[in-house]
C-alpha cells in the first residue's frame, strides 16, 4: 500500500478550496458566526466589502446572487464579474481612497493582514477596515501557533529569516518553493507577517479578539467590531 508523504497530506488538510478540508471546514465554522451577525443587521441590501476576497469564497458560501447583499471583492489580481450581487476590482487594501468613508456596512478579511510584509501596511489596512465601515470582521493566524499556515512547517516563522530563505531555495515548503532564486525565496519569506493577538488589538481599538482554539492552542484570531 503507498502513502502519502507527510507534505501532501497537510496540503489536503489545509486546502481551503476542497470541500473534505479541515482547512474549510474550519472556515465554514467562522463564516456561520459571520453571517449570523449579517442576518441581525437592519439594512438591506447590506453591502460588505470584501478584502482580498475572490467569487470562488462566496460561491462556496451560497452568497453568490443573493439579491439581500452586495458584495465589493478588492484583491490584487483581477476576476471577471460573474454575478449580479458580486463586484470584483483590483486594488491595495492599505489605500483604498477611491471608496469614500463609510462606503460599506460591514468590511470582512479572512487571512490577508498577514501578507502585507510590514507592520506599517498592516496598520495602514487596518485605518482603511476603520474608515469605510461601521462593522468589521478580520481574521488572521496567530504568530504564537506552532504550525506555520502557508507553508506548513512547525516552527518555520519563528527561524532566523536567512534560514528560511536557504531552505525555501532547496525544496518546496507548504504552499511555496522550491525557489532557486534568492531574492524569489526573499520575497516569498517576507511577504508573510504573522500577527500576534496584542497588535491586533492596536490596530482594531474597540474590536472584540476573538480566539480560534485547536485543541488548546489558539490557531487564530478574528477582531470583530458590531
Amino acid at each position: 500500500m503507498s502513502t502519502l508523504p507527510a507534505g501532501d497530506v497537510l496540503r489536503r488538510l489545509a486546502d481551503a478550496s476542497a470541500a473534505g478540508s479541515l482547512s474549510n471546514a474550519r472556515r465554514a465554522r467562522r463564516f456561520e458566526a459571520f453571517a449570523r451577525l449579517v442576518a441581525g443587521l437592519p439594512e438591506r441590501p447590506v453591502r460588505i466589502l470584501d478584502i482580498g476576497g475572490t467569487n470562488a469564497f462566496w460561491e462556496q458560501r451560497g452568497w453568490a446572487g443573493r439579491p439581500d447583499v452586495e458584495i465589493v471583492l478588492v484583491n490584487v489580481a483581477p476576476e471577471p464579474r460573474r454575478h449580479e450581487n458580486i463586484d470584483p476590482r483590483t486594488g491595495d487594501a492599505t489605500d483604498l481612497r477611491d471608496f469614500p468613508d463609510r462606503s460599506f456596512d460591514v468590511v470582512f478579511s479572512n487571512s490577508v493582514i498577514e501578507h502585507l510584509e510590514t507592520a506599517e501596511r498592516q496598520a495602514a489596512m487596518a485605518v482603511e477596515v476603520r474608515r469605510l465601515a461601521p462593522r468589521h470582521w478580520v481574521q488572521t493566524p496567530n504568530f504564537w501557533f506552532p504550525l506555520e499556515p502557508h507553508f506548513l512547517t512547525p516552527a518555520w516563522h519563528w527561524l532566523p529569516q536567512r534560514v528560511r530563505v536557504a531552505l525555501l531555495r532547496r525544496r518546496r515548503w507548504g504552499w511555496r518553493g522550491p525557489c532557486p532564486d534568492v531574492e524569489q525565496a526573499r520575497a516569498l519569506v517576507r511577504e508573510v507577517r504573522l500577527m500576534r493577538g496584542r497588535e491586533l488589538r492596536r490596530l482594531f481599538p474597540g474590536a472584540t479578539i476573538e480566539n480560534e482554539h485547536v485543541g488548546p492552542l489558539v490557531k487564530s484570531f478574528v477582531a470583530v467590531r458590531w
